[in-house]
Formats: C-alpha cells, structure tokens, sequence
C-alpha cells in the first residue's frame, strides 16, 4: 500500500531526525522572508521603486518646466547620493542658468512676482546668476511699498485678511509691523499675501492660513498666526522665491510647515534630501514626521528610497519604519510579494517560525518523552510543547525585529522652541523615558524561560536513562533518589541567573528592570515543581508499586 507524507512521518522509522530537519527548514524560510513589523527591507524599496521616475529623472522635469530653484536642489539630492545622471543633470542646469540667468534669484518664473517688481527684473550677467532667498526681495522699503500698492488692488478675502494683520499692535515673537523694527514681519506679511495671491499655496493650507489671519484680525492679536509667520520667514531664508513657491503648493497644513522649517533649522545640510523627498513624494507631512520620529537615522533612511525611485519613497512615507539592512541570504524573490501583501507575508513568516519550532519540540517529545510517560501524560507533553513552540517562536520573532531589540533611531532633530522678541532659542531636547517593560526586558524573560525549558528536557532524559536500565525497580527507584539534585537544577540555574542578570543591569548591558532578574528565580521554582510534581512523584509511585508487587507475600501463620 502506497502511504502519504503524511503517514510516512508518523511512522517510528527516523521521525525525529525529519522532524527536526523540517522545522529547521520552515525557520530558514521564515527567516529568509523579506518582511518586518517595525522595519521595512530594502528589497521592498527597490522593489516599490521599480518603474517609477528616478530623482534624477524628477530633476529634469523641473527643469524642463524652467523651475530651475527646485531643480537645483534636486540636482543637489541626486549628487549628493552619486546617483546616475547626476553630473549630467548638474551640467545642464549650469548651461540653462548660462542661458537665461534672469532665472537664477528667483528659481524660475513668475508672472505676479514680475508684475509688481516690474523694470526690476535682473539683468543678464555673472552677478545676476545668483539665487536669492525668497525674503531678501521684500526687505527694503521701496520693495515692500511696490507690494503693498500691487496687493491694494486684490479682490482676494484670504489677502485682504493677511494685510490686515500688519495693522496688529500685540506680538510675541515679532515686532509689530507698525513699529521702529517691525520690517521683517511687514515683509513676511507682504511676501505671504504674495504668495496667496499667485496660488502659491495649497488649497488646505491656503483655507487654514485665511482662517487663522481672520482671527488674528478679529482678536487684534497676532497670536494665532504668529508661528505661522515665523516658520515662513525661516523657510524664506533658505529658499529662494521658486523653491519656496513649489514647496508650499504640496504643504497641507501649518503643522507640516513649522515641522519642515524645524528641520532645516537644526540640519541645514539634510535640505537638499528632505526638500526632494517632499516634492517627489507629495508628501511633505509624511517626510517631515518620518524625519522627526527617527532623527539622522530617518534622513538616512529617505536617501535609502530616493535612491531607488518615487515609489519608494511613497512606501517609506507611508510605512513611518526604518529601514532594516537585509542579510545577504535574503530572498529577493519574494519581495514582490511582500510588498502587495504584507499582512499575509508576515502571517507567513510567524506560521513558519512556530510551525518550524512545533514540529522541533514534537520531535523531542517523541524521542525523549515518550517512551517514559504514559499514553494520557504523553497527550499532556504534546499540548506543553505547543505553548513552548509559542515562546520560542516568540524569541525568533524579537529577533527577526532588530529594531524591536535596539529600538527605532533616536529623534535626534528635535528642539524646543522659546518665543521671544524676533527671536528664538533651541535647546537639545531630552530622550522620552522608557517604557517600564523595555523591550530588552522581554528578550531577556524568554531567555531565561527558554533556558529552564533545557533544563526541564535535560531532566526528562535522566528519567528515560534510568528507565531503560536493565535492573529491578528497587533499584530504579534508588537511581532516581540519587538524582535528587540533578531534579533541583532549575533552582540553581533560576538563582544563577537572578545574580547574572542584577550584574548586566549594574553594568547597564540590559535595562534596570527587577522583573528580568526575579523571574529567572520564578522560572527555576516553576520548572522544578514541574519536574518533580508532573514527572518525578508519578514515575515513583509507579517504581514503588512494581517493587511491591515483586516481593512475594508470606502466608499468614
């Protein structure tokens, strides 16, 4: 009769050897899977950039739309990371800024931006082929008379409202406009109400800063836009008038800009790849929070996607993860698939790590266990090495996690923000407390309880030593009380490694937590009442009652 794999492996002949060399294998395979939790692999990057425009590709539509300010920072990203093309990109900008240096200050061109400076476009020349911050045009006063005559005309609610905040005599941050000092917020005003003027700003943000400048005018304090204003002048001190334009037409809300002139306050030099990840990705918010959350580490980690294509850098916004360099066994093949189905591919890989673990712990229950326990106790065995092969498994998935275990990278560009007169001071932020249960902690629990499963296996196979033995049961039951200590080792191991694990917490390798320490201790009490409840008292009792059974009854006189 032909049999099943199925009944092939239930059958006595090597099961344990297969079993085990089939659980090592689902382990490999799960391992090998291209899919993390709280990290995305760089397969899935180049995987989600596939067919999708490169940066350097996205540099030169800029250019060819004459938007060479927001090309230029691109071509800078793409540079900056050697990508190809980039030298190519970099020439041919330089050739167009030979060509039409009139496009230089500005970063391209605008129609409202040369109607109210009208005559003072600049002048073909080597001076002139300079880019400009967008706030240095609206700083002298004849500059901002021009705009206040141009923006008297405008029909526009939204502008009427941001000119009328120049009129408030209450500010935190700012001098007043009206005031001896006040020309840098009347510029910023001006340079804003421009800005709505010529559709410059997105419709959300747009909504948000009329709404925020009603209110300013109604409570006659600056207040509620103030910061508004702030981050734009900071923005506008970095980027010239194209750039900042382009910026703000995929900036959603306030929140978003005040995030994105943070970031170039405390890292100027990342400007070049948070400014190309915002445009090319159309998700300045997400960048901006991506930055934030993981610090150097997320910049990093944007260069990571902008390298491989617009998609990846879609994926890597999206996601909120860090990016988790893969082995060099990683399976490629299944990136694809990772990536359309990431629920399912994760399931797919826990089911292999505790499916690959089960039948590990399957094959020792049937070469250790079994033969010692009875049928009812053996049934009991098989449903404690499930519960094991979910701890275990467990171990594999806190492994598989690496930032699980060393956490995500620090948020190392944050700082706190003092208002002040014109001004603002920064200081490093301080690291968030950790969590009273770090996840060192965890990792540390389950291998202490992993080590006590050993210990447990280690006393099952002493037993079906002694049972083997071709002697009688008195002498069995001897054997058994002369391994008495070896049945206590859970408790020296549970105190070994209390004291092992108080050390590492004195020498900070794992968190300060008494909860890792004392629960090696809890692990060493559990595991002996185990083994000499479950295990030990029963096969006993069993010796006791064969050895009387072998001493023959004497009559009664």
């Amino acid at each position: 009769m032909k049999l099943s794999l199925g009944d092939w492996l239930a059958g006595n002949r090597g099961e344990p050897i297969w079993l085990i060399v089939a659980g090592a294998a689902l382990v490999a395979a799960g391992w090998l899977l291209p899919v993390q939790v709280k990290s995305v692999s760089p397969l899935l990057l180049r995987e989600a950039g596939a067919g999708s425009p490169t940066l350097v590709e996205y540099g030169q539509t800029l250019r060819e739309s004459d938007k060479l300010g927001p090309a230029s920072l691109v071509g800078a990203a793409a540079k900056k990371l050697a990508l190809p093309g980039a030298e190519q990109l970099a020439s041919a900008l330089a050739a167009d800024a030979r060509r039409q240096p009139e496009l230089v200050p500005w970063g391209g061109l605008d129609p409202y931006l040369e109607q109210v400076f009208a005559g003072r476009t600049p002048s073909p020349g080597a001076a002139a082929a300079v880019s400009m911050p967008a706030i240095q045009e609206f700083l002298p006063a004849r500059q901002r008379q021009a705009v206040r005559d141009y923006l008297a005309n405008s029909r526009s609610a939204a502008v009427k409202s941001l000119l009328g905040t120049a009129e408030i005599d209450r500010a935190r941050r700012f001098i007043p406009a009206r005031r001896a000092g006040g020309q840098p917020l009347e510029a910023t005003i001006l340079m804003t109400a421009l800005l709505q003027q010529g559709n410059w700003l997105s419709d959300t943000l747009g909504r948000e800063v009329r709404a925020r400048a009603e209110a300013a005018v109604e409570a006659k304090d600056l207040e509620p836009i103030e910061d508004f204003y702030y981050d734009l002048l900071s923005l506008a001190r970095r980027l010239n008038w194209v750039q900042l334009g382009e910026w703000l037409r995929v900036c959603p809300d306030l929140k978003t800009a005040g995030e994105f002139a943070q970031l170039l306050r405390v890292s100027p030099d990342s400007m070049p790849v948070l400014y190309s990840a915002s445009l090319q990705g159309r998700a300045p918010d997400g960048v901006t929070r991506y930055a934030l959350s993981f610090g150097k580490g997320g910049v990093a980690g944007l260069e990571a996607a902008l390298r491989e294509g617009e998609g990846a850098v879609r994926q890597l916004v999206r996601r909120q993860v860090p990016v988790n360099p893969d082995s060099l066994l990683a399976w490629d093949t299944f990136a694809s698939l990772s990536l359309r189905y990431p629920t399912l591919m994760t399931l797919l890989k826990y089911l292999c790590f505790f499916t690959g673990v089960w039948f590990v712990f399957r094959a020792l229950d049937r070469a250790v266990v079994g033969p010692v326990l009875s049928a009812t106790n053996r049934t009991l065995m098989h449903a404690k090495s499930g519960v094991m092969a979910l701890v275990f498994s467990g171990v594999l998935f806190v492994l598989s996690e690496p930032y699980l275990l060393r956490g995500s990278p620090p948020a190392d560009l944050l700082q706190v923000s003092i208002p002040a007169l014109s001004m603002i001071g920064q200081v490093q932020a301080g690291q968030p407390d950790a969590s009273p249960v770090g996840l060192s902690t965890i990792v540390t629990i389950l291998f202490f309880a992993a080590l006590q499963v050993m210990v447990y296996w280690i006393c099952l196979l002493k037993m079906r030593e002694i049972e083997r033995q071709p002697v009688p049961s008195l002498l069995k039951l001897r054997l058994m009380e002369n391994e008495e200590n070896l049945f206590d080792a859970g408790l020296y191991v549970g105190i070994a490694g209390t004291a092992t694990a108080l050390v590492l917490q004195v020498l900070k390798v794992i968190d300060p937590n008494l909860l890792a320490a004392y629960s090696s201790n809890l692990f060493g009490i559990t595991c002996v009442a185990m083994v000499k409840i479950r295990n030990v008292r029963p096969y006993k009792k069993k010796l006791i009652l064969e050895s009387q059974n072998a001493v023959p009854v004497k009559p009664a006189a």
